[in-house]
C-alpha cells in the first residue's frame, strides 16, 4: 500500500525516530503502525512506545475534592489553542465544572452536560455553547475520574500545574503519605500499582519483542531467554507504582516506602492533558522540504 506523510508523521511522533526510518518500518509491516512500533522496537530504531500518549490537544486537568475528603474527581477539558487554555472565562468554567460533576456525580459525560452548572443560571451544556460563542473556539469537556476515600484510608490529590492532575488511594489514613504518591504518580506516570495488574496481552508483546531484540543481537538461545527474562523485569519495575524509585528517595522503592508506612495503595488516576489525542504539525511538509535539503520560500541562505 501507498505509505503517506500523514503515516509517517504518525509513527515519528509515536517512537521518535528519524523519517526515513518510519517510512521504511511502515512498508515492511504494509502500513499497520502498531505493526511498525514492534519491528522498530525489536530492531532497536524505538526504543520505547510509551510516546504513543505524549501531549496533543490543548486544554487543562482541573479537580475538586469534598470538604470531608470522602470523593474527589479528576476533569479534563479540552479547547484548541493555548491561548484560550489561559482565558479567565475558560479557567473558571472549567472549575464550576469539575465542581458540579463531584457533587452531581453523574454517570457520564452526557450526564454532566444536563447539570445546573455551579454559580450559574444554565445547564453545563447552555454554558459551554455560551463559552464557545464568546471564544470562538471548540470547548469539549473530554474525561472526568472520580474517587472514593476507601474506610480507615486517604485520598491523596496533587495537580502539576493545570497540565497534568492525581488522585491516590491509600487503604490506611495517612493523607500525607497519599499526597506525596500522587505527586510520585504525576512526575513517573505507572500504568497501574502492581504487576498483576499489568494486561496479560502487553506482557505477552513486551517479552515478544526483548526476546527478539536479544535475537538480533546474535545471542544464544538460553543467554536470550535470561535477557528477556531481566529486560522483563526491569519493564515491570518501571511501570508499576509499587516497583518504581519513589521520587523523593530513589534509594527506596514506593513498595519498600509502603512497607515501612505501614500502607498500602488502592488505586490512582493520572490525567494528563492531550494523552491519546492525535497532535497537530504546523508545518509537517516543511520539515520533509528541510531534510531532504529543499529551501523553502523565504528561507535565509
Amino acid at each position: 500500500m501507498d505509505i503517506t506523510a500523514t503515516m509517517v508523521k504518525a509513527l515519528r511522533e509515536r517512537t521518535g525516530a528519524g523519517m526515513m526510518d518510519c517510512k521504511r518500518a511502515l512498508q515492511e509491516a504494509d502500513g499497520d503502525i502498531e505493526a511498525a512500533i514492534d519491528a522498530m522496537r525489536k530492531s532497536g530504531v524505538a526504543q520505547a512506545a510509551k510516546k504513543a500518549g505524549r501531549i496533543a490537544a490543548e486544554g487543562v486537568i482541573v479537580a475538586a475534592m469534598a470538604e470531608d475528603e470522602s470523593r474527589a474527581l479528576l476533569f479534563e477539558v479540552n479547547c484548541e489553542t493555548d491561548f484560550v487554555a489561559r482565558d479567565e472565562h475558560f479557567l473558571a468554567f472549567s472549575q464550576s465544572l469539575a465542581t458540579t460533576a463531584l457533587a452531581g456525580a453523574p454517570a457520564d459525560l452526557k450526564a454532566v452536560g444536563a447539570l445546573p452548572l455551579e454559580g450559574a443560571d444554565c445547564s453545563v451544556e447552555e454554558a459551554r455553547l455560551q463559552l464557545v460563542a464568546k471564544l470562538g473556539e471548540n470547548i469539549s469537556p473530554r474525561r472526568f475520574a472520580t474517587m472514593e476515600r476507601a474506610a480507615g484510608g486517604a485520598l491523596g490529590l496533587y495537580l502539576h500545574g493545570k497540565r497534568i492532575g492525581v488522585i491516590v488511594s491509600l487503604a490506611v489514613n495517612d493523607p500525607g503519605l497519599a499526597r506525596d504518591l500522587a505527586m510520585h504518580v504525576a512526575a513517573s506516570s505507572p500504568l497501574c500499582v502492581s504487576s498483576d495488574e499489568l494486561p496479560a496481552p502487553l506482557m505477552e508483546r513486551e517479552r515478544a519483542i526483548q526476546l527478539a531484540r536479544a535475537r538480533e543481537a546474535g545471542k544464544p538461545e538460553p543467554i536470550v531467554e535470561k535477557i528477556a527474562a531481566g529486560r522483563l523485569e526491569k519493564f515491570i519495575k518501571e511501570n508499576t507504582l509499587l516497583g518504581q524509585s519513589f521520587i523523593k528517595d530513589p534509594e527506596l522503592s514506593v513498595s519498600a516506602l509502603l512497607q515501612q508506612r505501614k500502607a498500602a495503595a488502592r488505586s490512582f488516576a493520572r490525567f494528563e492533558v492531550g494523552e491519546g489525542l492525535e497532535k497537530k504539525q504546523d508545518n509537517f511538509a516543511a520539515e520533509v522540504m528541510q531534510q531532504a535539503g529543499v529551501v523553502g520560500p523565504g528561507a535565509g541562505g
